[in-house]
């Protein structure tokens, strides 16, 4: 950026591992915090080194962070720990439930030191009857129903990411940041926590509220029930899978314009909730009509209407995205030398996007600052 970050000056002790924690810290360190991750003595943090769907785990939400190891199970380690926090404006952690109040780390120990210290939990549950349970993204979206919803009818499937894990380390940021505001005017820190499973029913919230005004309960999205009539992934005469959504009325009136098929007029499709109900005809004919155009005149016509649209894609071809080339990566180079590109923070402030101030930290790299 061309002017000092958002959280330039303050001081993050991250004590987590996996993804919801280390998304939290990840999203204050892009703001400009100097976050210092505590790893455990030798290799560091184990996620350094998980493979398959845990491989990019690490660099993708560890950048910008300094690396200091300790061993929390000794003395030695846990005095340094604490000595560490008592410098600092927030506290992250992951642990399980009372691991931390164990070794003198906890909420009330460290704040009787550090009376300003924001402290953050990042757990499974918030208080209540599940709050000492063990927790996984994957857990809590069979338990919200979200994995319903997903999934094909009458077999629950996990988002293709782990949502949960990242919303939640950002909902425990937004908590930072609130907290942080709060200080300025007390002049006290405070806990605070964000929870997998409480983010998970927030997520499937519209479904809850769908149930309460219907009086129906919601069918998996996969059923093919949409409040839009032309709202679906459609392949066009060269093969290519491409979503076209009609969410309007005046976006159908320049479909069927664009599109010139006399069939498209029928007065059975006249209005959104007409052609809502008719999906079942509407779709194979949409089907039809696109499958003899190739995709570029779709896309075409789709950009030229001002209709939203989109080939289906996969992770791998974001690299290539030339929309993101255009401001929206960062430059990374990996543990083993390896140079590529990721997201940056969906953000932007002016002209201004979030970048890169520290790479991916070496376990231990920044331990003389617990000299």
């Amino acid at each position: 950026m061309s002017r000092p970050l958002p959280l330039a000056g303050i001081r993050v002790v991250e004590f987590s591992h996996m993804v919801m924690g280390p998304t939290c810290g990840l999203v204050l360190a892009d703001l400009g915090a100097e976050v210092i991750k505590v790893e455990p003595e030798g290799k560091g943090d184990p996620t350094r080194y998980l493979g398959s769907t845990g491989a990019g785990f690490f660099a993708a939400f560890n950048r910008n962070k300094k690396s200091v190891t300790l061993d929390l199970g000794s003395p030695e380690g846990a005095e340094a720990a604490r000595k560490l926090v008592a410098g600092a404006d927030v506290f992250l952690e992951n642990f399980r439930p009372g691991a931390l109040e164990a070794k003198g780390l906890g909420y009330e120990a460290l704040s009787a030191v550090n009376p300003r210290l924001v402290y953050c939990s990042l757990k499974g549950f918030l208080a209540g009857p599940y709050e000492k349970r063990t927790a996984l993204d994957e857990v809590v979206q069979m338990m919200s129903g979200l994995a319903w919803m997903t999934g094909p009818v009458g077999r629950p499937l996990r988002a293709g990411a782990p949502v949960n894990d990242m919303m939640g380390g950002m909902f425990g940021a937004i908590a930072v940041m609130a907290a942080l505001r709060d200080r300025d005017r007390t002049g006290r820190g405070q806990h605070v926590q964000s929870g997998l499973f409480e983010n998970a029913a927030w997520l499937v919230s519209t479904h809850m509220m769908q149930h309460a005004v219907t009086g129906k309960a919601p069918e998996p999205m996969s059923a093919g029930k949409r409040a839009w009539g032309v709202y679906d992934i459609f392949t066009s005469a060269d093969g290519v899978q491409v979503f076209v959504g009609v969410v309007t009325e005046r976006q159908w009136e320049i479909f069927t314009a664009a599109l010139g098929e006399p069939e498209l007029l029928d007065p059975a499709y006249a209005t959104n909730n007409q052609r809502s109900k008719a999906r079942e005809t509407l779709i194979p004919l949409v089907a039809r009509l696109l499958a003899k155009r190739p995709i570029a005149e779709i896309e075409a016509m789709c950009e030229k209407a001002g209709l939203p649209f989109a080939r289906i894609a996969t992770p791998s071809d974001l690299f290539d995205d030339p929309h993101l080339a255009a401001g929206g990566m960062i430059d990374l180079v990996l543990p083993d030398g390896t140079k590529t590109r990721i997201p940056r923070l969906p953000i932007q402030f002016g002209d201004d996007r979030i970048g890169l101030r520290l790479p991916l930290p070496k376990p231990g790299e920044h331990n003389d600052l617990l000299e």
